[in-house]
């Protein structure tokens, strides 16, 4: 009885799983795997819209705000003042590089996250000091971003040597011509923001200036920069009557 007990027990023991049900289950780890790529598909491609569509969003508002701040710090201001006196908190000036973007770049002081993230260009106070457009003699260094946050450098490739770069201050226009590009670098190259700047293909000082961004396009891997020499000045008019490169 004792063998016949136990191996009617064996009996009523579970078969072995068929192919088919080994099929049915991986199939369905599957599925729940795809739905989790997708899931995580979907929240990838929400932050990748954030950070290169909303935060323009934010950058260009925060940086309309600030421009008309200094047009009209500009209408208020004595006309005898310099550019860099001008509360460089609140910016400096205007960059206009048709070539590049269609709309003019507040420039402000520093190249922080917390300058550029506004939707601005920023001058450098450091690892190298900048000098500024009206210094008879340096180098104008100029960081923004490529992408994101207003993406104002995002087209710098599009520059090409003889195309204008304009400044435009409270009572000047500096007129700029490129000269020299260099499509990669590294990040720490900071010879590109010299006197007279590293890998432009000068050997004395000049009046020069500098823009800087982030490459590739997507990633701050390496830098891409482009250099411009002042071709001339003009004295801006009542009308603010652009230079003719321009218009």
């Amino acid at each position: 009885m004792t063998a016949t007990g136990t191996e009617g027990e064996c009996d009523r023991s579970a078969p072995p799983p068929t192919p088919r049900r080994v099929r049915r289950a991986i199939a369905a780890v599957i599925s729940v795997i795809g739905e989790l790529l997708i899931t995580a598909g979907l929240i990838m491609g929400l932050f990748v819209a954030y950070s290169l569509w909303w935060t323009n969003v934010l950058a260009d508002r925060a940086a309309h705000r600030q421009s008309d701040e200094i047009r009209k710090h500009w209408a208020s201001s004595k006309p005898d003042k310099k550019p860099e006196e001008f509360d460089s908190k609140d910016g400096i000036g205007f960059l206009h590089v048709p070539a590049m973007t269609s709309g003019e770049v507040l420039v402000k002081k520093g190249t922080s996250a917390g300058v550029l993230n506004a939707g601005v260009a920023g001058y450098y106070t450091k690892p190298v000091k900048s000098a500024l457009p009206n210094d008879k003699k340096g180098n104008f260094s100029l960081a923004a971003h490529r992408d994101g946050h207003g993406a104002k450098f995002h087209n710098i490739d599009k520059l090409k040597d003889g195309d204008p770069v304009v400044f435009e201050t409270k009572d000047t226009w500096y007129v700029y011509k490129v000269f020299a590009t260099l499509p990669e670098t590294s990040k720490y190259n900071v010879g590109v923001l010299d006197e007279i700047p590293e890998g432009s293909g000068k050997d004395r000082a000049g009046r020069y200036i500098t823009l800087t961004t982030c490459t590739p396009v997507y990633t701050s891997t390496y830098r891409y920069i482009v250099w411009g020499e002042l071709v001339r000045t003009e004295k801006v008019d009542a009308d603010r009557t652009p230079p003719k490169e321009l218009r």
